[in-house]
């Protein structure tokens, strides 16, 4: 699937080649896999991660895999919605969304024809915290090099064409208009503004309807010059290069890279929460869209693991959860119900959510709380604690068994700081947690009592 999925207008020849290595390597893939999960991670090897810093401030982050004929780049920016102002909501998002529509010479149509022609895939990604952009190539040097070429022209030379930011912007805003419709959208908005006020975390990473249209092809530049900058990007590759080939690569995409002219503008500090509050908002939905939760943790917190863990239990878990237990399987009440921390910079919220019949939204954020304030009294059972690790640590090979997902990891590592032996530690970590650690995180760390809550029914009710 992963050869076939680099077919281009060329390419045969070497996904011919990848598609007679993987029958040959099949059966041994299937049995190491399911070793490696019976054994729950026992004999597990992360990738080798090598790291070097550029001479203009870039950070490398570089596994070495001959495995396939693939090279996977991807390349991060501290340009995510949080550099954004609330006159210029959206800004940073407009930049992503058109870096790849005209750089160095070259329009979209001609970009996207180059890297088809090579089966190439040019991606991109955004957040609050990070805006980045990935490619896939074939690693045989023909497809390689255009594909790279691309790239480069793209992140440093991209040239935002008036005509292309006007066509975008009216998609932008189609796009708000048609969501400020959706119950979900609603309740996501209102969850953000509660928990994070004047936070630029609190903001709607598309922005807002008058403020894309005000956007201006100099607004977009000089943001593009003020945060696509060399001192603040991590730059991550994974797949057939050797290390000199990935310091040329490096080089490559981003030696013209600017420096920034000081060190990045910190953020305001995230305020906590002091009381809590319910906002209903009236919506013609035959479901009410619940979200209850609070700020909660940066990605570097040293709660981290007991949290992710304990959060496993209470609503991360799918089936094996308790809020899933107590909501849908004990009293049908809702199809799903989740919780998850999504730590980022500063910290990121703690969410609670569910959907559920108009009639039954108060019992059934009624049974949330009460699950909720019995797991923090108490925390969970041996049993459940057993399970959630053997669950985590079996699965997390399935977890980096990609290029892709690798890659991913590779980011995260780099752009928020985190070990170089963060894969090689995480299962031990897992296994470290105990029920204790569990309840001392979550007392400490989750209040009730001064959670958000956000109801979008059918009447507000």
């Amino acid at each position: 699937g992963t050869c076939m999925h680099t077919l281009g207008a060329r390419g045969t020849v070497v996904a011919n080649r990848c598609i007679q290595y993987l029958r040959r390597r099949f059966a041994m893939t299937v049995e190491l896999g399911i070793l490696l999960l019976v054994t729950s991670g026992s004999l597990f090897a992360a990738p080798q991660i090598q790291h070097w810093q550029m001479d203009n401030g870039v950070r490398v982050f570089f596994v070495e895999n001959h495995d396939l004929p693939l090279l996977d780049v991807s390349i991060g920016f501290d340009a995510g919605s949080r550099r954004d102002t609330p006159e210029k909501s959206g800004l940073a998002s407009l930049v992503r969304r058109t870096l790849t529509m005209g750089a160095g010479g070259l329009n979209e149509d001609e970009i996207s024809k180059r890297m088809a022609d090579v089966g190439a895939l040019l991606g991109g990604s955004f957040d609050n915290d990070r805006a980045g952009v990935s490619l896939r190539t074939l690693s045989s040097e023909r497809e390689r090099e255009q594909a790279l070429g691309v790239m480069a022209r793209v992140v440093q030379q991209p040239e935002f064409p008036e005509a292309v930011l006007q066509r975008e912007k009216k998609r932008i805003i189609a796009g708000l208009k048609e969501a400020e419709t959706q119950p979900d959208y609603l309740a996501g908005r209102a969850f953000s503004a509660m928990l994070y006020g004047k936070h630029p975390y609190a903001r709607e990473s598309s922005g807002e309807v008058a403020s894309v249209g005000a956007l201006t092809q100099r607004d977009v530049m000089d943001f593009y010059r003020s945060w696509y900058r060399s001192d603040d990007t991590v730059l991550s590759i994974i797949g057939d290069a050797t290390m000199a080939q990935a310091k040329a690569i490096a080089t490559r995409l981003t030696g013209t890279l600017p420096r920034g002219s000081g060190a990045s503008q910190p953020l305001p500090a995230v305020v906590p929460l002091t009381q809590a509050e319910t906002r209903r908002i009236a919506h013609p939905a035959t479901q009410s869209h619940i979200l209850m939760g609070m700020p909660g943790i940066r990605r570097n917190d040293p709660d981290y693991f007991p949290l992710f863990v304990g959060n496993y239990i209470l609503g991360g878990g799918g089936f094996d959860s308790r809020l899933l237990e107590e909501v849908r399987q004990k009293r049908g009440l809702a199809y799903s119900a989740y919780s998850y921390f999504m730590p980022m910079m500063q910290e990121g919220p703690f969410q609670i959510g569910l959907q559920t019949r108009r009639d039954q939204a108060d019992q059934a954020l009624a049974v949330v709380r009460e699950t909720l304030a019995k797991f923090i009294a108490k925390g969970p059972s041996e049993a459940e604690l057993k399970q959630a690790k053997d669950n985590l640590i079996g699965g997390f090979p399935l977890r980096i068994d990609s290029n892709a997902k690798i890659l991913d990891y590779l980011n995260v590592i780099g752009f928020y700081n985190l070990p170089l032996t963060y894969l090689d530690d995480f299962s031990a970590k897992v296994e470290k947690v105990t029920v204790a650690d569990i309840r001392d995180a979550f007392t400490r760390r989750v209040k009730p009592e001064v959670m958000a809550t956000v109801i979008v029914a059918a009447d507000g009710k």
